[in-house]
């Protein structure tokens, strides 16, 4: 239970509300389709539009394919482990360990790269797509790895309880309890 009037900070997990929730569920569902989905393309239509493709175009495809596919590992690994810590299969210093194996550090954008244009639509849609959950990840693998003394709230300085605090005084605690 909160005390409203306390000094007492109440800290705030973010880290163990969002391992538990439906958002890390729905993240992870979709990191590992776009793995599914990657590795389906390059398997089977990639193989084809790549031949279709000017040889210098065929060179910059296999860079970005083999970008594509190291920073999905990268990503489908952070959503494993914290998989693991969820389900209890792994502890917090483990996962931690684990983690700290991983390269989730920011990866330049191809867009400027000459002849990016020319890669078929359907890789340049895929490393969009895992730009944008190598996006989100790293904002969550941010919040979920700041030390809970980070995340502490002063309710005192919280103008709603000062609020509270006051009426309190005016009219005693008993009666606001009661009413």
């Amino acid at each position: 239970m909160i005390s409203v009037g306390s000094s007492t900070g109440v800290t705030i997990s973010f880290a163990e509300k969002f391992a538990n929730s439906q958002q890390f569920d729905q993240v992870f569902r979709e990191g590992m389709a776009l793995v599914e989905a990657t590795a389906n393309y390059l398997e089977g239509p990639g193989r084809r539009d790549s031949k279709a493709i000017t040889p210098t175009a065929g060179v910059l495809y296999a860079s970005e394919s083999m970008r594509l596919t190291t920073r999905l590992l990268e990503l489908a690994s952070w959503l494993v482990i914290r998989r693991a810590l969820k389900a209890g299969e792994i502890g917090i210093e483990e996962a931690r360990t684990k983690r700290r194996r991983l390269r989730l550090a920011a990866i330049g954008r191809p867009h400027h790269v000459p002849d990016y244009e020319k890669l078929p639509p359907r890789l340049r849609e895929l490393i969009e797509a895992s730009f944008a959950l190598h996006d989100r990840i790293v904002m969550l693998d941010k919040a979920l790895e700041q030390r809970p003394e980070a995340v502490v709230t002063e309710i005192t300085s919280n103008p709603v309880a000062q609020q509270v605090d006051r009426l309190s005084a005016a009219f005693g605690a008993e009666r606001l309890a009661a009413g």
